[in-house]
């Protein structure tokens, strides 16, 4: 399989959850919590999944294409603010988790994507809610409050996808 094409289906997810979750960052679950704290986490499943089986360098490319792919579709389908914000933040946690997560990569299974995503979650949401609700009136505090605790709580049941897909494919290698 050629090494780009290989990457179509990781793109697509990436896409899909950014796209997603910048509609549903809008929409308030309750004072502490919106819909998209549901729903981004999945974006570093598919990073640290790319990242295991196809390396650091073509993580960086599902999280490049992924972004650029949906922050031009948030900023035709979500508010521009929440755009920018989304595409700002996603990039840097999402470099910092293939780079955190390449570093433990040959540890334990579960220790690469759970502390990558756990440490990244924290750089997304203190960029992601400061530039999108600051001086918006909104209680965004306390909604990157709720957001960060439903990722780690996503990102912890993550790993059991991460560990069905990485059986799988190591099944399936030769």
């Amino acid at each position: 399989m050629n090494p780009i094409s290989r990457l179509v289906l990781p793109i697509l997810a990436m896409a899909a959850v950014i796209l997603v979750s910048n509609i549903l960052v809008s929409i308030p679950i309750n004072d502490w919590l919106t819909w998209g704290a549901i729903t981004f986490p999945f974006a570093f499943l598919v990073t640290d999944l790319t990242n295991r089986f196809y390396g650091a360098n073509s993580a960086r490319i599902v999280v490049l294409v992924g972004f650029a792919v949906g922050v031009v579709a948030s900023f035709i389908l979500a508010e521009p603010r929440i755009a920018l914000a989304s595409g700002t933040a996603f990039f840097v946690a999402q470099m910092l988790d293939v780079t955190i997560f390449d570093k433990l990569r040959s540890g334990q299974w579960w220790k690469a994507p759970a502390i990558s995503s756990g440490l990244s979650s924290i750089v997304d949401t203190v960029l992601f809610f400061s530039l999108a609700f600051a001086a918006t009136g909104l209680p965004w505090m306390t909604w990157a409050a709720g957001d960060l605790a439903a990722k780690w709580f996503v990102a912890i049941l993550a790993l059991v996808p991460y560990r069905i897909f990485l059986s799988r494919k190591i099944a399936a290698l030769p």
